[in-house]
């Protein structure tokens, strides 16, 4: 792997995963809304890394991928970890809907673009991306979030199956994390299993490197969604809620 283009990469998972590989000499192209921070890495590393502003929710990002790949000179791994999530018991329509558009509609926009330039490409391709434990079960106070994380998930499997038919060397990859102690988390509240960026940037570069086909972080994570998903719906809805209440 010599380039990587990371969208969502203007703190977090993303911008650290991109240093990351910026120190190990694979050069990064990063897109995000806000750039200040890609700038700075981009002074960092002299020649390693470019960047674009880009929001996934507008119609015209998919141009911009395809220009920042054309700015970085071509792309062996799309990394997609641009994303949003709230708790929203109340049901705030506004942030429903917002959550969807980013974590579904911008997802499935971006990854389908960095699919059809593979393809078109006719070169080998990896597409890796965040989705989330959340996408195995529906939780009750994160519905949006939940649906669009398994909308993601989903969304890989049938990618994956169209290259298969049309023999397009494309692999994917998807990075399931609990919680993360990232700027979408509440300062003042914890977490179920929270785990630090320090602890989790090293497995989710690994599960990229290693070309895992689903890598879930981390291994006590692995053990929770194993139960999930042997829960039958109907209990699933009464004990869920209490069940994670418990992990906190």
């Amino acid at each position: 792997m010599k380039k990587i283009v990371i969208v969502g990469a203007s703190s977090g998972i993303g911008l650290r995963v991109a240093e990351e590989f910026a120190k190990r000499g694979v050069k990064v192209g990063l897109a995000a809304r806000h750039t200040d921070s890609l700038k700075e890495l981009s002074g960092k590393y002299p020649g390693m890394v470019e960047y674009v502003s880009m929001d996934v929710n507008t119609p015209e990002s998919a141009e911009k991928l395809l220009h920042l790949i054309d700015k970085l000179g071509g792309m062996d791994v799309y990394f997609h970890v641009a994303g949003i999530g709230y708790d929203n018991p109340p049901l705030e329509i506004e942030r429903e809907v917002r959550i969807v558009e980013t974590n579904a509609v911008g997802f499935v926009r971006m990854v389908s673009a960095a699919y059809r330039y593979f393809r078109s490409e006719k070169k080998p391709g990896r597409i890796a991306a965040v989705t989330s434990v959340a996408g195995t079960k529906g939780i009750g106070d994160m519905a949006a979030y939940s649906a669009s994380k398994r909308c993601a998930s989903t969304y890989l499997t049938a990618l994956e199956q169209l290259a298969i038919m049309e023999e397009t060397d494309v692999s994917f990859t998807d990075i399931r994390p609990g919680w993360i102690r990232t700027p979408l988390l509440h300062d003042d509240q914890q977490y179920p299993l929270e785990m630090s960026l320090d602890y989790v940037v090293p497995r989710i570069i690994r599960a990229i490197v290693k070309r895992e086909r689903v890598s879930v972080i981390d291994w006590r994570w692995n053990l929770v969604v194993g139960l999930w998903r042997c829960i039958p719906n109907v209990l699933w809805v009464n004990i869920g809620g209490f069940l994670i209440r418990k992990m906190s």
